[in-house]
């Protein structure tokens, strides 16, 4: 083996090693992962219920969810993405909460013309109050009064109606406009949140966008096995994300989380010292004047009011905080199934990937081996050559096959397609289908051979190639003329031997018949020297004669065939000028040209009379 197929075979070899390497190494684990995503699957399904995401409040991780949600296709994904959903609905519930006490607590500051709208605000909502409060005195009064006056009364009643329509809608264009120009976040946040509440119904389907080509990661073919592993890696990414913005979320709320608690600590001797002026405004209430008790008593007031809504505040970030950690958690055992599948992809992949190098290692193994069989076999011209040729193309083909059925497996419908293709390619290809079987036809006992004599399609010839596709002569004429190439190559597809027919004139110890032809003038007497050509010829061609009877016994006797004889023949034809004499004779193919000069020059000596005849 050459040094280059050494290489070829090392490489293929290690490429084995390395594909059996990455099986051991992707091989399934033990299915403690699954058990533990189910487990935290069913331990986070019991979580509180619904909200979406907008500007003011940070919605992301429900849109988050739901949006993983959309593409959980198995059962344990589902699990997870309902726990998912539930977990991200009620901590995005708390932020609509936080930031609706966040901006009661710190109302932004106002510009002089919000200024202006939040008077006409504060004295709409005013005008308001009072025509609901004289709504609700005539209404009374309408209960109590004679029949006389209730007439009047609701008169004055639906007169009141009207105008408190028309201040309620004063008061809803002064809360929109104070909205647009910042304010009251309040307001924005609330409508966001009803928003929100309404908006649940439109919330995509857990599992309406799965990828169909996730759940062929333990499929047999490459090409499927590939789509999952892709599908699943995109999948993935998705969890990373959302785990990634859990984590910062988390971290954010956890600052805050804590600065909060610090706050809280640092209010709680403020807040006992609080308790104790509020237990003894009664007690001090004649000692100091009835204004500095006020005054004191709404210090107390707030100061417990604000440690109260600290207190609510810290809670509610314990319980986002929470929340986040769950949602953590979460993708994180929704990641370990998806890795998992993943992983396992990945081994499929790998185990296709060896079976290809396999099939080219055993592809490549038998085109050493054709090599080493055919090398010691001593090749009849060129047919040994064809024939490995054509062996190590089949084996060629078989491998390609098996590499094709491994990528995209085997096809539904394999007797329709097979023979619809072989159709389609029998007719396509029906010159070179011919030819290819033609070629075995000239390969078999009635065929021909290399150095052969034949007459193909009216060109005679040597044959000097017989191709898998095509014969190749070496043009020399016709039989009956002096047989010199002339220098061409002339090529016939072998469909001819199919299709057509040929001659070989060399089917039997390459024997031939050749013509000798003479002209007798009419002043010379015709009988001596015919009888002199006749026993000439037969003298020089006897031995020729007697070989060619036996060889065509020989290849004629399993046809049955009425024994050939190979005297020579002769033929006299009278012309104007003469007797013209036509002996044929048998030759070998190799020596006519030699025997026929010989006997050329033999009967200008007898026509000389400087031979004499030949007597019986």
């Amino acid at each position: 083996m050459k040094f280059r197929q050494w290489i070829v075979a090392a490489v293929l070899l290690l490429l084995v090693a390395v594909a059996i390497v990455g099986l051991l190494q992707t091989r399934e684990l033990p299915s403690a992962s699954d058990e533990a995503a189910a487990t935290a699957g069913k331990r986070l399904l019991g979580r509180k219920a619904p909200a979406p995401q907008h500007p003011l409040v940070d919605q992301r991780p429900l849109e988050t969810a739901r949006r993983l949600a959309a593409t959980a296709g198995t059962p344990e994904e589902q699990a997870l993405a309902q726990a998912a959903v539930k977990v991200a609905d009620h901590e995005v519930d708390l932020a609509f909460f936080d930031a609706l006490r966040t901006a009661e607590q710190n109302p932004p500051p106002l510009s002089p013309e919000a200024k202006q709208i939040a008077a006409r605000k504060a004295k709409a909502e005013l005008t308001v109050k009072e025509d609901q409060e004289n709504i609700t005195l005539l209404t009374r009064k309408l209960a109590a009064a004679p029949e006389s006056q209730k007439d009047n009364l609701q008169d004055q009643i639906d007169v009141a109606k009207a105008q408190a329509d028309l201040d309620q809608d004063e008061l809803d264009d002064a809360a929109g406009e104070l909205e647009q120009a910042g304010g009251d976040p309040q307001a924005k946040i609330k409508r966001l949140q009803a928003e929100h509440e309404a908006g649940d119904h439109n919330a995509p389907a857990i599992g309406s966008a799965v990828n169909a080509h996730e759940q062929d990661y333990q499929g047999h073919t490459l090409l499927a096995v590939f789509r999952a592993w892709q599908a699943l890696r995109e999948k993935t990414a998705l969890l990373e994300d959302a785990r990634n913005e859990t984590t910062e979320k988390e971290a954010y709320l956890t600052k805050r989380h804590n600065e909060l608690a610090a706050q809280v600590e640092k209010d709680k001797e403020n807040r006992e010292a609080a308790k104790q002026q509020a237990k003894g405004f009664a007690s001090r209430s004649k000692v100091t004047s009835r204004d500095e008790s006020k005054a004191s008593a709404k210090a107390a007031l707030d100061l417990l009011k604000q440690y109260t809504l600290d207190q609510k505040n810290l809670a509610d970030r314990g319980r986002r905080l929470q929340d986040e950690q769950d949602l953590n958690d979460i993708y994180g055992a929704w990641l370990a199934l998806v890795e998992t599948r993943e992983r396992a992809a990945l081994h499929r992949l790998i185990e296709s990937a060896l079976w290809i190098l396999l099939v080219l290692l055993a592809v490549y193994a038998a085109d050493r081996l054709i090599e080493h069989l055919f090398t010691g076999m001593t090749a009849e011209n060129k047919r040994i050559d064809t024939l490995r040729a054509v062996v190590k193309f089949a084996a060629q083909s078989l491998g390609l096959v098996a590499i094709l059925f491994i990528v995209f497996g085997m096809p539904t419908q394999t007797t329709t397609v097979l023979g619809l293709a072989g159709a389609g390619l029998t007719v396509a290809m029906k010159d070179f289908i011919v030819a290819f079987f033609g070629w075995f036809v000239l390969m078999g006992r009635n065929g021909i051979r290399v150095g052969d004599w034949v007459e193909i399609n009216g060109v005679g010839g040597e044959v000097v190639e017989v191709g898998l596709l095509k014969t190749v002569l070496l043009e020399t004429g016709s039989w009956t003329d002096a047989g010199h190439p002339t220098g061409r190559r002339v090529s016939f597809v072998n469909s001819f031997a199919i299709e057509g027919h040929f001659f070989n004139f060399t089917t039997s110890g390459q024997w031939m018949w050749d013509e000798l032809q003479v002209q007798i003038p009419s002043s010379q007497d015709p009988y001596p020297i015919i009888d002199g050509i006749q026993k000439l010829v037969e003298k020089e061609t006897v031995a020729n004669a007697s070989k060619a009877e036996a060889e065509w016994q020989e290849a004629t006797s399993r046809y049955r065939v009425k024994a050939l004889s190979a005297t020579p023949g002769i033929n006299v034809v009278p012309t104007g000028s003469g007797i013209q004499v036509h002996v044929r004779y048998i030759t070998h193919v190799y020596e006519r040209y030699d025997v026929r000069k010989r006997l050329y020059e033999a009967v200008v000596e007898l026509m000389h009379g400087k031979r004499e005849a030949v007597t019986q």
